[in-house]
């Protein structure tokens, strides 16, 4: 494909200012979710072919979150796009300041493979209620996904305004060669870094949406049966391939034990398995052999089956693990959850900092001065307190990283914003003017500008 010319028609349908108009925006998120609806079945088999995924998880992780987008967006994009005043200084009287969101233009939007459909689509909404034009990059690594959503959308959407293009490293590279007034990257830090570069070749602005090694930090204060089962499912949802899936559990020493086998007995409970619809294949035969590499099979306490021929890894817990295991060199993106455990939470603490800041972290305590401690001295994107994972629903809440975990965020007005500018405007009338800016400078005027402003 020539993108070079498909870049100019969404330019050209960019200028004709159509997508500035509120009721067109509108429009198009209302058309957006028809076809995502009116195409659920098309969905469901596309990701069942690359992940063996039920259709209740991709509805409860997937499309769920980009309906609940969608309908936030169309009740406030008005007051979204109003215009944000101030109040003007003194400096400046009489006069009105204000801000007005713009849209940045054509945005290229590059999507991950483990929540195909959320993390390709859900931005998408961002960019629609903003006003700009649309070029989306699924991963190719989810195929079945990546093609589906490339027929709904060409069947829905003219190029010049939104567009999907399939493909693999080749034609990202070949995107990321042109210039885009913005660019939302999801993916691995690595990859980051490759776009980041790029986008800076043209002073494009980017949001990152990265990931790390987020903790999950359970305390002697808190009920551990309930800290369990809410690990357990947030660990093993999508079989760990959750950019903030808990990557690893420091436990106080004093409950080790005990918050071991309530782990080993939800497991048990939950009973994983594709046929029972809670649970998936990892990924690819590549993403396979290097989940059993990072596996310290003199370490795993439960699970740790791998069988080959169906690319499953059942739920798999890690005792006695430190931090100069090779499984804590990454981010683990798998079924294997590594314990260890702290004898007071400043070493904890102090652990945590020593590896780049995660995308999430967790913390399970009923203690309200510990809870203030972890929250004011760890930098991290984004979390919970006793829970994990579920911050992703508050569709309100900014998500994003911070330092290697990522920049910028989206959800929710978060999501508009990362697709717009905002112009900054100070209006004045022509009836009045102070000379007291102008010349002749006397220190009659210095004193009072100085009892005025300071």
């Amino acid at each position: 494909m020539n993108y070079t010319n498909l870049l100019e028609k969404q330019r050209s349908f960019f200028a004709t200012q159509a997508t500035k108009d509120i009721s067109f925006r509108i429009q198009q998120l209302k058309r957006f979710k028809n076809s995502i609806q009116k195409n659920e079945k098309l969905l469901f088999e596309a990701i069942y072919k690359d992940f063996k995924k039920s259709d209740y998880e991709t509805h409860i992780t997937e499309l769920s979150l980009i309906y609940h987008e969608i309908d936030l967006a169309i009740v406030k994009i008005k007051k979204w796009t109003k215009k944000k005043s101030i109040t003007p200084s003194l400096a400046n009287f009489p006069s009105r300041a204000y801000s007005i969101p713009e849209p940045l233009g054509n945005a290229l939007i590059i999507g991950a493979w483990n929540y195909p459909y959320q993390l390709s689509l859900g931005p998408v909404v961002g960019a629609i209620a903003a006003g700009c034009t649309i070029i989306l990059k699924p991963s190719e690594i989810a195929h079945h996904s990546a093609i589906a959503m490339e027929k709904i959308i060409k069947e829905n959407f003219n190029d010049n305004y939104f567009k999907v293009i399939l493909g693999a490293v080749p034609e990202t590279t070949e995107l990321l060669a042109h210039k885009f007034d913005t660019i939302f990257f999801t993916g691995s830090t690595t990859v980051g870094k490759i776009v980041y570069q790029a986008a800076a070749k043209h002073l494009t602005p980017v949001t990152l949406e990265l990931g790390g090694k987020s903790p999950a930090i359970i305390t002697e204060h808190c009920n551990i049966d309930m800290a369990a089962k809410r690990l357990v499912w947030s660990k093993f949802l999508n079989a760990g391939q959750t950019c903030i899936a808990p990557d690893y559990i420091m436990v106080a020493e004093s409950i080790q034990s005990t918050l071991i086998e309530a782990l080993i007995k939800y497991i048990k409970k939950f009973d994983y398995s594709i046929d029972n619809k809670n649970y998936t294949q990892i990924i690819n035969q590549k993403n396979f052999d290097r989940l059993k590499q990072l596996m310290p099979q003199k370490k795993v306490i439960y699970g740790g089956d791998c069988i080959q021929n169906e690319r499953i890894i059942t739920p798999t817990l890690l005792d006695n693990i430190t931090f100069d295991d090779s499984i804590m060199q990454e981010e683990i993106f798998g079924p294997l959850l590594p314990i260890i455990t702290y004898k007071n939470i400043d070493s904890a603490i102090e652990d945590i900092k020593k590896i780049p800041q995660p995308l999430s972290c967790y913390l399970f305590t009923k203690n309200k001065k510990l809870r203030h401690k972890i929250l004011r001295e760890l930098s991290f994107g984004g979390g919970a307190i006793n829970d994990a994972v579920m911050h992703i629903t508050e569709i309100d809440l900014p998500f994003g990283g911070v330092g290697a975990s990522g920049m910028g965020s989206y959800h929710g007005e978060a999501g508009f914003k990362a697709f717009s500018h905002y112009k900054s405007i100070l209006q004045k009338p022509f009836w009045f003017e102070p000379n007291l800016k102008y010349a002749p400078y006397t220190k009659t005027k210095l004193s009072i500008i100085k009892k005025l402003l300071g």
